[in-house]
Formats: structure tokens, sequence, C-alpha cells
């Protein structure tokens, strides 16, 4: 079909590539978005336990240093 040369055959094909390849580029895009937010979730968690062992470590120390 495409060989014909058909210049109507020719454009569909070339439209249907343009379309794949613009869906390519889609999931690409989604899939690195949803990569970025797992890594964003994972150095969130890290920082709350972070904050949380400080948190404990200054109570400790607090009660250690309280005066009687």
């Amino acid at each position: 079909m495409l060989i014909e040369g058909n210049p109507e055959n020719i454009f569909l094909y070339a439209i249907g590539e343009i379309i794949l390849v613009v869906i390519g580029i889609l999931i690409a895009l989604q899939i690195n978005n949803w990569n970025n937010n797992r890594l964003e979730k994972l150095e969130e968690i890290k920082i709350l336990i972070s904050v949380k062992n400080d948190l404990k470590n200054t109570i400790s120390d607090s009660r250690v240093f309280k005066p009687s």
C-alpha cells in the first residue's frame, strides 16, 4: 500500500507515526513524574524520621538535666 506512493497513504502513515511518537513521549513523561514523586516522598520520610529522632533526643536530654 505504501509502496504505491499514493500521497494520501503516505500522509496517513506520517500522521500515525507522529501520534505514536507523541503517545510515547507522554508515557515517558508520566513515568518520570511518578518516579520523581516517589523519590520526593522517600526524602520527606527520611527528613521526618530525622526530626522525630532529634525531638526524642532533645526530650531525653532535657529530662536528664532537669533540676530537682
